[in-house]
């Protein structure tokens, strides 16, 4: 062979198969769409499904309403003001629905309860205000104005027209109330009143309520038992054991409940309301354990359990009862997926259920247990093809201190797994929430351009157990920030990435992150991309809507203290000098959550140390961005960015014939 030519004709091959893989590409477009229907109810006789709706714009949501039979167009369609979208529904009868309005702060910002609810019938017809601060509706001549947040806090097994409402005074937060409500009438019956904000309850199937849970003024949790005359409080969290009830046993005087043994991993037991004769259903030394997705028509029961970490895996309390049959069946229609049972008609005969994969970004099915027949209602994410994403991978690694973590890693698809560029993804948060198995917009996108992606569940974060979050309380900049930085070092251990190609890409604390690791472990990282992130610790206690309220203001006290000196050396606005990569800063202009403040207080410290960073900001953009064509701007420049500092992944996934 003439040598001369080999050199040319291996760089015509790479061009060619770089080619070749670039046009393979899935468009930005695909991860920057908002999902059109989410959330459905079905309602008790089974013959309509309510469903959030949200415009491409990413910005208008609203209510739809649609017979079972006919999903191709609404029976009713109702928008709601900019930013604001249904944050909870429930059928208070066959034709009469109940909506609590809520508002949502960006993408990556939770809904929250504006405090108003609503009810209307299933034709949009006979709208109705039933709680809420404006003076309109029935109860407008005899209870104008509720001046406090009212939720939805469920209703009865059997549908009757009513649903329990639990409400807080705006000038009382230390006030919890439960009432039945009649959905027609706004009439309201009370229930239960206990002094103290912020609780919620279990009811029993017969109304009454047994159990009230959630945080005191100083964010510990609490536990209250309705003994008949009043209401009494368990014992403390001595040991961590943060007992949470789930259901009344039907027919019985005995309750379903999750435990967290001495704060760590978890139970899901039978016990009597007194707490005696504990029957073990299933318990997890690494994970809590939950009976999501996996309950019964009425009366309601658990039939399985589920390990909150981990590829989710059902197990059943009697393998050989038909409900249980009928759960498997599904599952091996739908393999590599988990199937989750959303709701029940009120006779048993259909049952809506979701099929969903770390690939598949959901679809809702119905089937009518009957006869079996499934068929489709709608897909999550349409235009995703579960085939084209890549396979997401929950690991387990030991922290530089020895504590055992989870790590998710997503592997781009067609690529040999070893010596990837890596991105290490730290999520939000941090306390109480968890990276999973399912499918994740930043995670594809980014494995799509081939790149490795880790994501550390680090102490602080949910599904393990109550001491393991409180273990990253006042270790925002510290012990959370080495968690993230061990996981680096393990999957560079393991070969499963290349040293010499890290980045760091995280948003709201994931932001923090972004720009904490960098500073403690110098070297390890090529380029940080940090995303309405928090900056600026102290700030957090002048601006952004975590202070406004009494239990936001605990919450801050409690995981990041009062210290100013530590706030200060914990902040990255104080460490920019310490900063040894370039730094790509994204923002909203109208973040809540993570005010814009924070942004400018970043990018002045890094102007004031000589660092190099790259911006982008977005008007009418908050936690977040929505505008699909705002998101796809922001992938586009995150994948340049990434390309300039580890180089292209696309040239990992490419091999010559």
């Amino acid at each position: 062979m003439n040598h001369r030519l080999v050199r040319p004709l291996l760089a015509a091959l790479c061009l060619a198969t770089t080619a070749a893989a670039a046009a393979d590409l899935i468009p930005v477009a695909d991860f920057a769409r908002r999902m059109p229907l989410s959330d459905p109810k079905l309602s008790p006789d089974g013959q309509y499904v309510s469903m959030a709706f949200h415009d491409p714009d990413g910005k208008t949501h609203g209510l739809s309403i649609y017979r079972v039979s006919d999903l191709n167009k609404p029976v009713t369609l109702i928008r709601m003001p900019t930013y604001e979208m249904p944050a909870d529904m429930v059928w208070a009868s066959n034709t009469r629905l109940v909506v609590a309005r809520g508002k949502v702060d960006g993408s990556i910002g939770a809904a929250s309860y504006t405090g108003e609810l609503m009810a209307i019938d299933v034709d949009g017809k006979n709208a109705d205000y039933l709680y809420g601060f404006e003076s309109v509706g029935k109860r407008a001549s005899t209870r104008a104005l509720d001046r406090g947040w009212g939720t939805i806090e469920g209703a009865p097994v059997t549908a009757n027209g009513h649903f329990y409402m639990r409400a807080t005074p705006w000038d009382n937060q230390d006030q919890s109330t439960l009432y039945d409500v009649d959905a027609q009438s706004s009439a309201r019956r009370q229930m239960a009143d206990i002094a103290q904000g912020g609780l919620s309850f279990m009811i029993a199937p017969d109304g009454t309520p047994r159990f009230a849970f959630g945080t005191d003024d100083n964010f510990k949790w609490v536990v209250l038992r309705h003994d008949g005359s009043g209401w009494t409080k368990l014992p403390g969290n001595a040991d961590h054991q943060n007992f949470t009830p789930i259901a009344k046993v039907a027919g019985s005087e005995r309750i379903y409940a999750r435990y967290s043994p001495n704060g760590r991993g978890g139970e899901y037991v039978e016990q009597d309301e007194n707490g005696g004769n504990t029957k073990v259903i299933r318990k997890d030394d690494f994970s809590m354990v939950s009976s999501a997705g996996l309950w019964t028509p009425a009366p309601l029961r658990p039939f399985g359990t589920i390990a909150d970490t981990g590829i989710p895996k059902a197990e059943y309390i009697d393998p050989q009862a038909p409900i249980a049959k009928l759960h498997l069946a599904l599952s091996q229609k739908f393999p590599g997926a988990f199937v989750s049972f959303i709701g029940f008609s009120q006779d048993g005969g259909q049952l809506m259920f979701k099929v969903a994969s770390d690939r598949e970004p959901g679809r809702y099915m119905l089937i009518d247990t009957k006869t079996y027949k499934v068929s489709k209602l709608f897909d999550a994410q349409p235009w995703i093809d579960p085939a084209k994403m890549a396979e997401r991978r929950p690991m387990r690694f030991k922290a530089s201190d020895g504590l055992e973590l989870e790590a998710i890693l997503t592997f781009p698809k067609g690529a040999a797994q070893a010596n990837l560029p890596m991105v290490l993804l730290p999520h939000g948060g941090p306390h109480g929430i968890a990276d999973d198995w399912y499918y994740d917009t930043d995670a594809q996108f980014l494995a799509s351009r081939g790149y490795l992606v880790l994501q550390v569940n680090y102490r602080g974060s949910g599904g393990r157990g109550s001491a393991f979050e409180q273990a990253g309380y006042l270790k925002w900049g510290t012990r959370i920030q080495d968690d993230l930085i061990d996981g680096v070092k393990w999957a560079i251990a393991q070969n499963f990435a290349d040293p010499k190609r890290v980045c760091v890409f995280g948003a709201s604390f994931g932001g923090y992150s972004a720009l904490m690791v960098p500073v403690r472990a110098p070297g390890v990282f090529k380029c940080a991309v940090a995303y309405d992130g928090i900056y600026d610790l102290n700030m957090m206690y002048a601006k952004g809507d975590i202070k406004q309220s009494k239990s936001g203001r605990s919450y801050l006290t409690t995981v990041i203290g009062r210290d100013e000196a530590d706030l200060a050396a914990n902040s990255p606005t104080h460490l920019a000098d310490k900063i040894d990569v370039p730094v790509f800063l994204v923002h909203g202009e109208d973040d809540q959550r993570a005010p814009f403040a924070q942004f400018k207080a970043m990018r002045a410290a890094l102007d004031a140390a000589h660092k190099p960073y790259e911006t982008l900001t977005k008007p009418d953009e908050r936690h977040g961005f929505v505008k699909p064509a705002n998101v796809e701007e922001f992938y586009n420049r995150l994948q340049a960015f990434l390309e300039k500092n580890i180089g292209s992944g696309q040239a990992t996934t490419a091999s010559v014939p």
